[in-house]
């Protein structure tokens, strides 16, 4: 008797939980990337960064840099992506929280970098919706999973590079995630890549990244050692905060470190 007005005290929100348990003992991957990362510190639930472009991205620590493979999934197991009964725009399914970055002029043309979060679509049918959206918006298969699969219960950012009269964002750093892994203390996670369209040889003078919340200035430092702040900012979606730094024309991005 007892367990039988257990069941009929089942709410909607029950059910949704079991689901979402269920749903979360299923892990789908997305395409890897080729791309390379240089590791520094490596925390207990690695960080997964793919670039897209043929440079690397840094995970800068105490220690020095090791190699890995880049475009895999990141991050851990989400948890609440069920939670509330919220509706797919409601949870930026299909139109991302976009966040500036940075905007200038180089070389006579204007660029602007920007963040976009993409809520994690909760079944097969709301991640078809999000990858048209995605493909709408502008983001090209290399950067985006062959199918919706590779979508379902996982959250995707992009900061991505607008140059000139570009409509289509060029890509510089982006992940695919089931959770975030938030950074903390003096943690930094950045790409350094050309201020250029894409396949432009030039240096990589444009360094995009991520310290904790609690970061309050980021020192990049070019390859002749001289070196600028940034303040970082907080990104709409994103647990943490974001930071870019332009080194000038001809030098390079050597590091970043989070200095208050």
């Amino acid at each position: 008797m007892t367990g039988d007005r257990e069941q009929q005290n089942m709410t909607q929100t029950d059910i949704a939980h079991l689901l979402a348990d269920a749903a979360d003992e299923v892990e789908i991957g997305i395409a890897p990337v080729q791309a390379v990362i240089q590791a520094g510190r490596r925390r207990r639930r690695a960080r997964r960064w793919a670039v897209a472009a043929a440079t690397a991205a840094v995970l800068a620590g105490s220690t020095g840099a090791t190699l890995a493979l880049a475009g895999l999934p990141g991050g851990d197991r989400q948890t609440g992506v069920a939670a509330g009964l919220s509706t797919a725009e409601a949870r930026h399914v299909y139109r991302p929280q976009r966040t500036p970055l940075g905007t200038g002029t180089d070389r006579g043309s204007d660029w602007r970098v920007e963040l976009t979060v993409w809520g994690a679509p909760r079944d097969r049918a709301e991640a078809a919706g999000q990858l048209t959206a995605m493909r709408k918006f502008g983001l090209t298969k290399t950067v985006l999973p062959p199918g919706p699969d590779g979508l379902v219960n996982r959250t995707s950012y992009y900061a991505s590079l607008y140059l000139g009269d570009d409509r289509k964002p060029r890509v510089l750093v982006f992940d695919n995630v089931e959770k975030w892994d938030r950074m903390s203390g003096r943690d930094v996670s950045f790409g350094a890549l050309p201020l250029a369209k894409e396949g432009a040889t030039v240096s990589d003078r444009l360094a995009v990244g991520r310290v904790a919340g609690t970061a309050q200035q980021v020192k990049c430092t070019w390859k002749k050692d001289e070196s600028t702040v940034d303040l970082p900012v907080a990104a709409a979606g994103s647990p943490d905060r974001w930071f870019l730094c332009l080194a000038p024309e001809g030098e390079s991005v050597k590091a970043a470190v989070v200095i208050q």
